[in-house]
């Protein structure tokens, strides 16, 4: 099945291009919008890659590894219940102005429980109050800003790879909240090697990195990822391979056109939809050969050790 964005005009390099897929950053399309879905056949390239990459993974100990282990697909912050109150209050967020005027306990215990509805678990290392305080930004400046004045060690449920879980949180009382601000009290597992190597840097023919993991629906039925493409093209698409034990993404470009192209790359939403249900299988992108991780296409994953 192959899926594609909807269509945005604007001339790129090559040159630029390679330079973000290789080090991740681009220009995020502005506004979201629900990309339009076609299905074809897939690219012979990428679908031999595909194949490649589903055969390494598939039985493999890494695909064992990462059932087994805990890789959150989701942010690692919940806000107050309702948000922020103002406008203020959510610009202070995102641009990480935190003070703290109260104290922070200290960690009760040196691992924390991760718990799927199943019954399966995992223990791993419980961090700090202060470096999730930390994590947050805790950057002082001028301008609004958002006071800590306490917090507590709790719970949260987010998804992660093998669905949702409950996980230990640090819950930060705001000032001015009622509820906390939740963030995820534990580092994600370690990533296991992979089986195959990545293609090499830059597109490999038409065969092009995911940028990440943008959302997961509820069903499972369908994932959001980050594709790059330019304007001198008709956007980016997803090829999509299912086996019983992994679901491979391929991404390209389709309708490149010669000529002079500024300096740009553009990231967009892609909305893949599956045959079945995600569940268990392993979510990889046939570039890198790895899993695809979620969060920003800027920075290092939340999911990612």
């Amino acid at each position: 099945m192959r899926t594609k964005a909807a269509r945005q005009v604007r001339p790129f390099t090559l040159l630029a291009v390679l330079a973000v897929v290789a080090v991740g950053c681009g220009n995020e399309k502005a506004g979201n919008h629900d990309p339009e879905v076609r299905s074809s056949g897939s690219d012979a390239g990428s679908g031999t890659r595909a194949r490649a990459v589903a055969d390494a993974w598939d039985g493999s100990r890494a695909a064992e590894l990462w059932r087994t282990g805990y890789y959150p697909m989701a942010d690692a912050v919940q806000l107050p219940e309702g948000g922020f109150h103002s406008a203020a209050d959510k610009r202070a967020y995102e641009t990480q102005h935190f003070v703290l005027s109260g104290a922070l306990p200290a960690t009760p215990h040196d691992t924390g429980q991760v718990t799927w509805p199943s019954g399966k678990s995992v223990v791993l290392p419980l961090l700090s109050a202060q470096k999730a305080y930390t994590s947050l930004g805790g950057n002082s400046g001028d301008g609004p800003h958002l006071a800590v004045t306490g917090a507590r060690l709790g719970e949260m449920t987010l998804v992660t790879s093998r669905g949702p879980a409950t996980v230990p949180a640090w819950l930060f009382t705001l000032e001015g909240y009622d509820t906390p601000l939740r963030r995820v009290a534990i580092s994600p597992s370690r990533l296991p090697r992979p089986p195959i190597t990545p293609v090499g840097r830059g597109p490999s023919g038409e065969l092009w990195q995911i940028g990440r993991l943008a959302e997961m629906s509820g069903d499972g039925r369908s994932v959001k990822v980050k594709a790059s493409h330019g304007a001198c093209d008709d956007g980016p698409v997803v090829d999509v391979l299912e086996t019983e034990g992994s679901v491979v993404l391929s991404a390209s470009i389709v309708g490149e056109k010669d000529g002079p192209c500024t300096s740009q790359a553009i990231l967009e939403t892609v909305t893949v939809k599956l045959a079945r249900k995600l569940g268990n299988r392993v979510l990889l992108d046939a570039f890198t050969g790895r899993p695809v991780p979620y969060g920003p296409p800027y920075g290092k994953s939340p999911s990612w050790s």
